[in-house]
């Protein structure tokens, strides 16, 4: 991947604010966002090495802050109970890795991404509420870590199907906030380590190469700056009418995805 043109670098740069705004908002989000609009101008590799540093920034705010700053106390039970599904995750990643890089991967990358997004949405928007039983945990857990690493190794995208597994697991809010930022922070980390172990981050000739160090700095700001606006936003709009229309909004993004990947 050469430069990014300037027109990509402001796409790139709007695209991680508006993807910042929906994360501070409604605590998830950015990624799925990320990845989905920057697909319209990149592959889905070079849009997920460039998710890879304000990925990890925000969602290392958001495991630390999860419980408005403060304590992060809460961080090592929830890494106790949720360390089999972590190991899941980083397994998963790495055994799927070169399908989001392989050769003639990338029609298949994006179909796979259009079909992650739908699904996400679709679940998103018949807003099913799961249980799962606490002595069901130790065998789902790394299951749905695995599944939810090959799921990213394969689009970038690693909120399938971690999340709607979290969210059934019944805990308090606050607890929510920091698992669902402690997942994202081992599914980022963790497919950092598959791009750069197939050549691809920060890596000439591969979906992310040093010349883009400063694309992904803005991409920081940029989120830094959504998440800060969406947090200031969150009490003034209503969560639920926000979350109907994200989801509308990443399923006709899902079904644009598919529909290019066949046609």
């Amino acid at each position: 991947m050469t430069d990014i043109p300037l027109a990509h670098l402001l796409f790139a740069a709007l695209t991680f604010l508006l993807a910042g705004l929906v994360k501070g908002t409604i605590g998830l989000g950015l990624p799925t966002v990320a990845i989905g609009l920057l697909g319209l101008v990149m592959s889905p590799a070079q849009a997920a090495a460039l998710l890879i540093v304000p990925s990890l920034i925000t969602n290392v705010w958001q495991l630390v802050d999860g419980r408005g700053g403060s304590s992060v106390g809460g961080i090592v039970p929830l890494l106790w109970r949720l360390w089999p599904m972590m190991a899941g995750i980083c397994a998963g990643t790495w055994a799927g890795a070169g399908l989001l890089t392989g050769a003639g991967g990338g029609g298949g990358a994006t179909a796979t991404l259009g079909g992650a997004l739908m699904l996400y949405a679709a679940v998103g928007l018949m807003s099913v509420r799961f249980a799962v039983p606490v002595r069901a945990e130790p065998f789902l857990s790394p299951l749905i870590g695995a599944a939810t690493g090959l799921v990213t190794a394969a689009t970038g995208v690693f909120v399938i199907p971690a999340v709607p597994y979290l969210q059934a697991l019944g805990l308090e809010k606050d607890d929510l906030v920091q698992a669902l930022g402690l997942s994202f922070t081992v599914s980022t980390v963790a497919l950092a380590a598959d791009l750069a172990n197939d050549g691809a981050f920060l890596i000439r000739d591969g979906a992310f190469q040093a010349s883009l160090a400063g694309v992904s700095l803005v991409a920081v700001g940029a989120s830094l700056g959504g998440m800060f606006l969406g947090q200031r936003l969150r009490t003034r709009v209503d969560a639920a009418t926000f979350r109907f229309w994200f989801f509308v909004g990443l399923l006709a993004l899902g079904g644009h995805f598919a529909l290019r990947a066949v046609l």
